[in-house]
C-alpha cells in the first residue's frame, strides 16, 4: 500500500463517525501513523504531526455543515504540507545549474529533463557530461540530449573535469541556461567530495542541486546533509517519486534537514519534472483534484501528440475522438499521476491499464472502421460488423469488444465529470472553444 492509499483509507474510517471526541481522534491517528511510518517518514515527524491533529481537533470547533470527515481531512491536509516542505518557484533566468548524486538517483535522466524545463520557457539549454567515471555516461547523456533537443558537450575518454568544463563553457558561451552532470557513487566519499569541489570551484555554479530517489525513503535526509556540507547545495531534486511507496519519507526527511525539494521526478519521460508544490503533492495523496496541474499536462500533451482541438472534443465523444484523447493521455505520463490530478487516485487497475501496445491495437481497430460507425458508436452493438472489424484489423472479435468496453468506461466518466463543476475548466481544454 502506498502512502496516499494508506492516508485515504484512514480517513475514510471516519465517515460514519457521529462525533469527534479523543477516542476517535485517537483511533484516527493510529491508522494515519501505520500509514506514514509504512512510507519510512521518521517516527519523530510522525508522532509530532499527529499529536497538532489530536490537539487542534479537540481545541477548536468543528464549523457548522462541515461533516467530520472533511474538518480531519482539512487538519491532516494542513500539517503535512507543513510536513513535506516549501513548495518551489524558480526563476526564469540565465543560469549555471550542478547536479550532484549517488548512483542510482537518476541524476543523468534529470539534467536532461531540466534542460528541456528551461528550454520550453525559452532559455536556451546545454548539457556537459562531467560523469567521468560511469561507463556510457557520455552516451547516455548525449543521446538524452538529442531527445530533449538541448545542446551537449563532452569529451569522451577525458578524465580532467577541469578541462571539461573550461572547454564546455567556451563551446556553451551563447547558451542561456548550461548544466553540469557530475559523476556519482555508491556511496558518499572523499574521492566524490574531493571532484565536486573541483567542478564548484572550475564551473561556478548558480545553483547546486542533489538529486535523489524517493525509494530511499527517509535518507534522503542524511545524504542532503552530507552533501550539502560539502558543496553547499541549493535544493534538492526527488526522482522516481511516481513508484515509490517511500515518497513521502524522502520529502519529510529532505524538509527536515533543513534542505529545500525544488523539482520532483514523476516518470521517465523527458517531460516528467515538477515544480515541487507541497499542496500539491498533499493534494494528491488524499485524492484532492488538482487542476491547474491538469491542464498543464493536458496542453502539453495535445501539443506534442500534434493532436487538433476539434478531434478531442469531449462533449461529442465518438470512437475518433476516444482515439484521439487516449493518445494524448499516452503524452502525459503514468495513468496513475494523471488520474491522481483528477482526484480520481482510487480507480480500480483495470482502468489504469493503458501503454502503447493497447493504444496501437486500438488504433488498428478504429482504422478499419467505416467513418459511420467511428461517428455513430451503437452501430458496433450489430455482432457482424463486430466480426468484419476484426478481420479487417488483424485483431480477434474479442479485442474489438474490449475497445468498445473501454470506450463505454470513458463515456461514463466523461458524463459524470461534465456534472463536476471543478472539471469544466479542464474539459474546456478538449473542446475546440477552450483551445
Amino acid at each position: 500500500m502506498d502512502l496516499g492509499e494508506g492516508l485515504r483509507k484512514a480517513i475514510a474510517k471516519l465517515t460514519g463517525a457521529t462525533i469527534i471526541d479523543l477516542k476517535t481522534i485517537r483511533e484516527f491517528n493510529k491508522e494515519l501513523q501505520k500509514a506514514l511510518i509504512s512510507a519510512d517518514v521518521e517516527i519523530e515527524l510522525v508522532f509530532g504531526l499527529t499529536k497538532r491533529i489530536e490537539e487542534a481537533a479537540l481545541s477548536s470547533r468543528m464549523p457548522e455543515g462541515v461533516s467530520h470527515k472533511d474538518y480531519i481531512t482539512n487538519l491532516v491536509y494542513e500539517e503535512l504540507t507543513r510536513l513535506m516542505g516549501q513548495s518551489h518557484e524558480p526563476e526564469i533566468k540565465p543560469k549555471r545549474i550542478l547536479l550532484a548524486g549517488i548512483y542510482g538517483s537518476g541524476k543523468t535522466t534529470t539534467a536532461a529533463k531540466l534542460a528541456k524545463f528551461y528550454q520550453d520557457r525559452g532559455l536556451g539549454a546545454g548539457l556537459i557530461c562531467c560523469d567521468v567515471s560511469r561507463p556510457a555516461a557520455y552516451e547516455q547523456l548525449e543521446t538524452l540530449a538529442k531527445q530533449s533537443n538541448t545542446s551537449f558537450f563532452g569529451i569522451k575518454g577525458e578524465k580532467d573535469v577541469s578541462r571539461i568544463i573550461r572547454e564546455g563553457l567556451a563551446a556553451f558561451k551563447n547558451k542561456k541556461v548550461i548544466i553540469c552532470d557530475s559523476s556519482g557513487r555508491s556511496a558518499m566519499d572523499g574521492e566524490l567530495i574531493s571532484e565536486l569541489k573541483r567542478i564548484n570551484e572550475e564551473f561556478k555554479p548558480d545553483e547546486k542541486l542533489l538529486v535523489i530517489n524517493a525509494d530511499i525513503g527517509q535518507v534522503a535526509g542524511r545524504q542532503a546533509r552530507e552533501f550539502d556540507n560539502a558543496i553547499k547545495l541549493s535544493g534538492v531534486i526527488v526522482t522516481k517519486l511516481d513508484g515509490s511507496g517511500k515518497g513521502g519519507g524522502a520529502l519529510s526527511a529532505v524538509a527536515a534537514s533543513s534542505t529545500r525539494v525544488m523539482f520532483v521526478g514523476t516518470g521517465e519521460k523527458l517531460n516528467a519534472l515538477e515544480l515541487y508544490d507541497s499542496k500539491k503533492f498533499v493534494g494528491r495523496l488524499l485524492g484532492i483534484p488538482d487542476i491547474e496541474s491538469l491542464i498543464t499536462h493536458v496542453n502539453e500533451a495535445i501539443k506534442n501528440a500534434g493532436i487538433k482541438p476539434e478531434d478531442v472534443d469531449i462533449n461529442e465523444l465518438n470512437f475518433e475522438s476516444f482515439y484521439a484523447q487516449m493518445k494524448a493521455m499516452s503524452k502525459m505520463g503514468p495513468m496513475k499521476n494523471v488520474l491522481g490530478m483528477m482526484g480520481l487516485a482510487d480507480v480500480p487497475k483495470d482502468v489504469l491499464e493503458s501503454g502503447e501496445t493497447k493504444l496501437k491495437r486500438y488504433e488498428n481497430i478504429i482504422n478499419s472502421m467505416t467513418k459511420e460507425e467511428r461517428k455513430t458508436d451503437r452501430l458496433l452493438k450489430d455482432p457482424r460488423r463486430i466480426a468484419r472489424i476484426a478481420k479487417g484489423s488483424g485483431r480477434t472479435e474479442k479485442d474489438v469488444r474490449d475497445l468498445i468496453s473501454d470506450f463505454n468506461k470513458m463515456k461514463k466518466m466523461a458524463d459524470m465529470l461534465k456534472g463536476n463543476r471543478d472539471m469544466k475548466k479542464f474539459m474546456s481544454k478538449f473542446s475546440p472553444k477552450g483551445a
